[in-house]
């Protein structure tokens, strides 16, 4: 049934939830904008009055670069900001977040669209490369920039969002979850012997899911002021997987040529998480709409909450390993 849902998605006209009234003179974050989702996000927001909208990018030179095609396209100058981010680097993660809870006087949006598709084995920080970046990094850096957040929302009476961007193939890799093991899922994960790299893109986005979904438990709107969100933008001709090998890169473009969105389109669903009410608190969006019934059911039964808290136990470990109370500071 949800082939069926997905599949009828795709072809759907998507709406723009943000304008001018939306944005104006608010502040963004944008990780991995330099093209794709990112890029066309980030285009939206400037072009939607908003007044400063940070590029966070690996590599600065193709954010200069995106920078100025976004100045060029929406007339605006001074309002896209290239900043360096390699979530990689778990020092570039604390780096950054330095930087912007010093220097961001608020921040209305966080958008964690930033993520990897490798197909070969490698390991960044002691984890394999994808799940550190895709995962670790993303909830380390998710968790730091809370409290300017939470700040901004009760400066300015607003409700700031932060959206996790998701993917819809990760209800294709629940059996790969299982090799992660009952009490230390992580460490499974990163057995090379056992690891299925050509499914761990979806395998990162599900384990980020439950992740995500933990987070947004324990830190609830009503308490912090921050609307939590997960987005699946669907099939997208984007350059996710470029450094993935030649078979794998083929047949995406394949699937790409006969159903995909533009990234302008994809980047529609996640202006909905930007702009998204309290209900959106904690939930999966999808086509500019909350999709909680596409969860299956074994993410939400008694087995799935428990890998979800398994999960949030075993990154908080991580994060604090990292970070020393940066699991607390809310």
């Amino acid at each position: 049934m949800f082939v069926v849902h997905f599949l009828a998605e795709q072809y759907k006209t998507l709406p723009i939830l943000v304008n001018h009234d939306t944005c104006s003179g608010k502040v963004y974050i944008v990780t991995g904008a330099n093209a794709g989702l990112g890029l066309e996000t980030a285009r939206h927001l400037v072009r939607c009055s908003a007044a400063r909208v940070i590029l966070a990018v690996r590599n600065l030179t193709a954010g200069e670069e995106a920078k100025l095609d976004i100045e060029r396209t929406t007339g605006r100058n001074g309002v896209a900001e290239v900043w360096h981010l390699d979530l990689a680097s778990f020092a570039s993660v604390q780096a950054f977040a330095a930087k912007a809870s010093s220097e961001l006087e608020q921040l209305d949006g966080f958008v964690a669209n930033a993520g990897i598709l490798l197909d070969k084995f490698g390991l960044s920080e002691g984890y394999e490369t994808s799940m550190t970046v895709d995962v670790i990094s993303t909830m380390l850096l998710s968790m730091l920039m809370m409290p300017k957040l939470v700040e901004s929302a009760r400066r300015s009476g607003t409700e700031p969002h932060l959206v996790f961007v998701v993917s819809a193939l990760r209800f294709t890799a629940q059996k790969g979850l299982a090799k992660g093991g009952q009490e230390d899922i992580f460490k499974g994960l990163n057995d090379e012997k056992r690891a299925n790299m050509d499914s761990r893109f979806a395998l990162t986005k599900l384990v980020e899911m439950y992740a995500v979904r933990e987070f947004a438990s324990l830190l609830p709107a009503d308490k912090t002021g921050v609307i939590i969100n997960m987005v699946s933008p669907g099939l997208c001709s984007t350059g996710l997987g470029r450094e993935a090998r030649t078979w794998i890169r083929a047949s995406q473009d394949t699937l790409r040529a006969l159903m995909a969105r533009t990234a302008e389109q994809g980047s529609r669903t996640i202006l909905h998480g930007a702009a998204a009410g309290r209900d959106s608190h904690g939930t999966h969006l999808s086509g500019c709409e909350i999709k909680e019934y596409w969860l299956p059911k074994w993410m939400t039964d008694a087995d799935g909450q428990r890998k979800q808290k398994q999960i949030w136990k075993e990154l908080v470990a991580k994060m604090e390993a990292v970070k020393p109370g940066c699991t607390t500071a809310l």
